[in-house]
């Protein structure tokens, strides 16, 4: 079960009035003729000799930058928000008894199959050659990253796909070396779930597919597109396809258990922040 992983609030101190025992004493001056001595500006200093602090308003912080300066003399001013971000997105999670049950076996699977096989498999085989080996079905996977940038209009990056293909099939010895990453070529990561929220389809409802893990209506579709554009699903026979498969996920996880671990044992419910986490992940991919 592979989880994308994937933003902070900020808070000020109060501001702490000195103690008493260290206050310096300050006489009340006596009012004005005429003048009420509880509003007089000079009796307005408490008379338990602690001085009453107020804090910097954040327009005059901004003209004298010496103003609510941190250690060292450098401003630590925070720029206000207008409401200009967008609220984290929400899916509809109608069947969410029916995912808790298949998410509660996945997760069983993970710990007791996938995890021990991934660790197992990273004690044995050094990160060196699983990078070759995740380098390759990353090669491998050009198909379709290349169509859905192409489907998008991202007619830039569907030649760097191309590039990428052609300068690691032939001079990275089938992709295990990322030859193109050194000359600027970076992947585009792009699947059919994402073409179909770039052109407007959302996410329908959230799903947990067996063994595969979070997806949403969209996404379960555009897995389907994924599989046809993928090379692994016309090997034959079927079983070498499903070993191959088997090393790809495997080889990913390898690289991810310590982030789904914090993901899943930070969380007072595991499932909503897989969920979560998924929705968000997704949507920020999708306006990428």
């Amino acid at each position: 079960m592979e989880t994308d992983v994937s933003d902070a609030s900020h808070a000020s101190e109060p501001v702490v009035a000195p103690d008493n025992d260290n206050s310096a004493a300050i006489p009340a001056m006596p009012p004005r003729e005429g003048e009420d001595a509880s509003r007089s500006p000079d009796n307005a200093i408490a008379q338990d000799n602690t001085i009453a602090v107020s804090p910097v308003p954040l327009a005059d912080a901004a003209e004298n930058p010496a103003v609510g300066a941190g250690e060292g003399g450098e401003t630590d001013l925070r720029e206000p928000s207008f409401g200009d971000e967008s609220p984290p997105v929400s899916v509809r999670d109608p069947i969410e008894p029916v995912n808790r049950g298949i998410f509660y076996v996945n997760e069983k699977l993970y710990h007791w199959v996938l995890k021990p096989v991934a660790k197992g498999y990273r004690y044995v085989v050094p990160e060196g050659a699983r990078i070759a080996v995740r380098n390759f079905f990353f090669n491998l996977g050009t198909p379709i990253r290349a169509a859905n940038t192409l489907l998008q209009g991202k007619f830039k990056a569907t030649g760097t796909e191309l590039a990428r293909f052609t300068i690691n099939t032939t001079f990275g010895m089938a992709g295990i070396f990322d030859v193109a990453k050194r000359v600027d070529l970076v992947r585009k990561d792009e699947d059919t779930g994402q073409t179909l929220g770039v052109y407007g389809l959302g996410h329908g409802m959230y799903v947990v597919l067996p063994i595969l893990g979070p997806s949403s209506a969209r996404d379960a579709v555009g897995f389907v597109g994924d599989t046809f554009l993928d090379p692994l699903t016309y090997i034959s026979p079927t079983e070498v396809a499903i070993g191959a498969n088997a090393v790809r996920s495997e080889t990913n996880l390898s690289f991810k258990i310590e982030d789904i671990d914090e993901l899943i044992g930070a969380a007072v419910d595991p499932y909503v922040a897989v969920r979560d986490a998924y929705i968000q992940s997704r949507e920020k991919r999708v306006k990428e």
